[in-house]
């Protein structure tokens, strides 16, 4: 019997809370995915103050969640083999935390760990507009090896709910490890 697929979500304190929730509601329909969640203290507030979804809801749908503070989880070991990690949505400070390997949270150290061990790791970033410390961050996240995924707009699918621009992110995000989304409408040309 194979291996399920194990991925490792990260929610840290940008915008965009309900595209980590939406994420996970997506992989936990997918019957070969085991989750580990991983929410900064950030994104809880963000949670509290941006969606009706409680971390309490987002933490139902994972099959594992880790303490962002717990630097001794198995997450944080390149010997616990995982399929990578998506953050989403990804901080500029959780983003610059990770380009400088600056491990002080359990979010940045797996994410550290997957790269180590060469496994994908998506990065959602949410800010806007961009100075140039954000996109050097960015270009040297790129250049290590992690694929930069923001969450942005489009209107060739006929979109027409901010859910359905999620749904759109949600299955650019699903894409990059082979996994189908049946809200993801991609374009036909």
């Amino acid at each position: 019997m194979a291996r399920k697929k194990r991925i490792i979500v990260g929610i840290s304190g940008a915008t965009g809370a309900q595209m980590g929730y939406r994420l996970l509601q997506a992989l936990r329909a997918v019957p070969d995915v085991e989750t580990h969640l991983v929410i900064t203290e950030g994104a809880k507030v963000i949670f509290e103050r941006e969606t009706d979804v409680t971390v309490a809801d987002a933490e139902a749908l994972a099959d594992v969640v880790h303490d962002n503070r717990n630097l001794a989880a198995t997450i944080s070991s390149g010997s616990f083999r995982t399929d990578g990690m998506i953050v989403c949505p990804c901080s500029m400070k959780s983003l610059s935390g990770m380009v400088n390997a600056y491990d002080d949270d359990l979010l940045v150290r797996a994410a550290d760990v997957c790269r180590k061990e060469g496994r994908k790791v998506v990065l959602v970033p949410r800010e806007m507009p961009l100075n140039q410390a954000h996109l050097r961050n960015m270009l040297q996240a790129a250049q290590d090896g992690y694929v930069i995924l923001p969450p942005v707009l489009t209107f060739y699918n006929g979109c027409q709910t901010t859910m359905d621009q999620v749904d759109h992110v949600v299955g650019k995000v699903l894409m990059q490890f082979d996994i189908e989304y049946d809200r993801f409408h991609p374009w036909e040309g």
